[in-house]
This record gives C-alpha cells, sequence and structure tokens, in this order.
C-alpha cells in the first residue's frame, strides 16, 4: 500500500509539474519578447539611449547624451551617414531598392555594412561596397543620395496605428 502511495503522489507531482510549465510555456507564447533596443550614437559612436532623441525624416534618432543630441541638432547634415545607418538598424526604414543604382534588389547579391543586412542590383554595385570599409562604406550606402534611392519608412503595423486613431477621437 505504501508502494502504492509514494507511486500515485510521485504521479501527481509530475503531472502538475507538467501543467505548470504548459502554463509557462503558454504565457511565452502569448507575450512576445520585447526586443532589445540597441543602436549607436550618430555623433559619439557609444551606445544610445531611448530617452535622448531627435526628430528625424519622419522618425527619430537616438542618441548616448543631451550634449550629442545638441551636437545633432545643430548639424543634422554632418551627420546624416550615421543617423541614416541608424534609421534602418532600428527599423524605422527598410531596404527597398539597391542604394547605388537605385534598380530592383537581388536577395543573392549582398553583404552587412555595420550590422545591417544590405541588399544590391548586381554583382556590381555589390563590389562597390565590399570593394571599401569603415565609413567609405557607410557612406556608399547611407549617403543621403543612397539612402532616398534605397531605403523607405516602414509603414505602422495596423494594430500600432488603432490605438493612435482612437486616440485622436
Amino acid at each position: 500500500m505504501q508502494k502504492f502511495l509514494s507511486v500515485l503522489g510521485l504521479t501527481a507531482a509530475v503531472l502538475f509539474g507538467a501543467v505548470v510549465v504548459n502554463a509557462a510555456d503558454e504565457a511565452k507564447k502569448e507575450k512576445p519578447a520585447e526586443e532589445k533596443f540597441s543602436a549607436k550614437c550618430p555623433v559619439s559612436g557609444a551606445e544610445a539611449k531611448k530617452d535622448q532623441k531627435s526628430a528625424y525624416k519622419d522618425k527619430e534618432v537616438y542618441f548616448c547624451c543631451e550634449k550629442c543630441k545638441a551636437a545633432f541638432d545643430a548639424e543634422p547634415a554632418k551627420h546624416a551617414v550615421k543617423a541614416n545607418h541608424q534609421l534602418v538598424q532600428t527599423k524605422q526604414y527598410r531596404q527597398a531598392k539597391c542604394p547605388i543604382s537605385g534598380g530592383d534588389l537581388n536577395k543573392e547579391q549582398s553583404t552587412k555594412v555595420s550590422g545591417v543586412k544590405v541588399s544590391f542590383c548586381c554583382e556590381k554595385c555589390k563590389g562597390a561596397v565590399d570593394g571599401v570599409t569603415g565609413d567609405d562604406q557607410l557612406a556608399k550606402v547611407f549617403s543621403d543620395e543612397a539612402f532616398k534611392k534605397g531605403f523607405v519608412v516602414r509603414k505602422e503595423k495596423k494594430e500600432d496605428a488603432a490605438p493612435a486613431a482612437d486616440a485622436a477621437k
């Protein structure tokens, strides 16, 4: 009888544990993990903070401190390349065309530029970017001219837009 009660107790413990694990798994499914914010300040290169920001190209650029924010606000064109890069890095803009030619994208012709995957229309355009490094590579892809050719504002998802519409009423 004691053996039966031990087996029964063990079975109950295992079943209870399975229920707790399933409940935890379901909670994770319902609440998607929030993406960690990560961006470099376009002025200093330090880690940017969400509370230090300025409006830029219909979106926001983030900074490490008030001093860098003020420097950017005074001369945004001076920091445009790195600000444009950050707009793509933070997924506020997305790539739509080749930043070199403005042509349609060929997914097989892509490379990483400072942590951002960039696609091109052809091997020649990709080669032009692969042929340089550092700030020169950033400038090839994220200068205002290249940015205008290749990147567009990412549209808000419908569920994100709904609260704004409700607030306007």
